[in-house]
């Protein structure tokens, strides 16, 4: 793959929903290295909030950036960036998931680098079928994960793996969160099947990553599912029991109807030698944190954790620094199409588990 050396990457963010703030806020702090050349959406009134969010980091920030090209189809911004008009690095997805199969395997055949939200799509034919894309077309696929960056996270998982926890016997992962039936009414692809997915394909999506990134592999899953308070779809409520290969049982559970507001997203693991519990509305704050021995990281818990009203967490602006440093040849992704993967797999499991009332065991047939 070409590496970007001399010169700034060129990025267009696809989705101007509220997701984008995230992405628009990051490529503009990354501005030595990067610019927004290109918006598009087929709302005007998202555009205008895309624009009105740029101009006002302008003000804040000594540096200025050009205004972007907007465009409100998709397909006229690949056929500009085909016919040479506009020039064009890398495709952001922050459209509804069930979108992001089609358009990333447009703009890979394109020759563009590809960096979707999650999920990278709502079925795992679709993740395999990009994911095959960009392959082919030896083009980056960049999947979003920035909980990853999460201080809290990165500190337990340095501790996984120096094994401090010993053998590792049971983790729970909570999601305990509110959505009201307004949010769904925001948009008509909201909570359906197809577009969007329910709350553990959507909401939950960061903390069934967790699973593998921070475990290790799936052996066994087992889960049910239900639509219990929302005019949705999909579901609104998930209970999931699973079995590592390292030997370590757990459990997930998540909801959407939390009252009245997030009440956590959290996990919790205890080992022979260890026991940690990230909690906080969005794994933000390490409420427990014991060991049987003593190292230097111990004196960093009390900064790892931090506030936080937003259960995005502040983990956009280093994803884009990986991503931009992958795309620069001087880094490994954070998250590939590979990694990606393996918690839409995850999902899928969950998802075939519940419909048939089946346990099911990786890798899926």
């Amino acid at each position: 793959m070409n590496k970007i050396k001399d010169r700034k990457i060129r990025f267009s963010i696809i989705g101007c929903g509220r997701i984008s703030r995230n992405h628009i806020k990051s490529i503009l702090l990354h501005h030595e290295n990067a610019e927004l050349i290109a918006i598009c959406d087929n709302q005007e009134e998202r555009i205008e909030n895309a624009k009105n969010l740029i101009s006002q980091l302008n003000t804040e920030n000594s540096e200025k950036t050009k205004d972007p090209i907007v465009f409100f189809e998709y397909k006229e911004l690949l056929k500009a960036i085909i016919n040479k008009e506009l020039k064009i690095d890398i495709i952001v997805l922050a459209t509804p998931s069930g979108l992001h199969a089609e358009q990333a395997i447009e703009a890979a055949n394109a020759g563009l680098h590809v960096c979707t939200e999650k999920p990278m799509a709502t079925n795992y034919k679709d993740g395999l079928l990009m994911n095959k894309a960009c392959k082919e077309n030896r083009v980056h696929l960049f999947v979003v994960k920035q909980n990853r960056f999460n201080r809290t996270l990165q500190l337990v998982k340095k501790q996984i793996e120096k094994e401090r926890f010993g053998k590792i016997a049971l983790v729970t992962i909570n999601v305990f969160w509110h959505r009201p039936q307004s949010y769904y009414d925001l948009d008509s692809w909201r909570g359906t099947l197809n577009l969007d997915g329910g709350a553990l394909m959507n909401q939950a999506s960061h903390y069934v990553d967790l699973l593998d990134w921070l475990i290790g592999p799936l052996q066994s899953i087992s889960a049910s599912i239900a639509t219990i308070g929302r005019s949705i779809e999909a579901e609104d409520t998930a209970a999931l029991q699973m079995r590592w290969k390292n030997g370590a049982l757990g459990t997930m559970a998540v909801t959407m109807l939390t009252y009245p507001k997030n009440l956590e997203g959290s996990i919790t693991i205890l080992g022979e030698k260890g026991t940690v519990k990230i909690g906080g509305p969005a794994v933000n704050k390490i409420e427990k944190w014991e060991f049987s021995d003593e190292t230097e990281d111990d004196d960093l818990v009390e900064s790892a954790s931090y506030e936080t009203t937003n259960v995005y967490g502040f983990g956009h602006p280093p994803y884009y620094e990986n991503l931009i440093n992958v795309l620069k040849g001087i880094s490994s992704p954070a998250c590939s199409g590979d990694d990606g993967l393996r918690s839409l797999e995850i999902l899928t499991g969950a998802y075939k588990s519940a419909e048939d009332n089946l346990v099911i065991t990786f890798p899926l047939k």
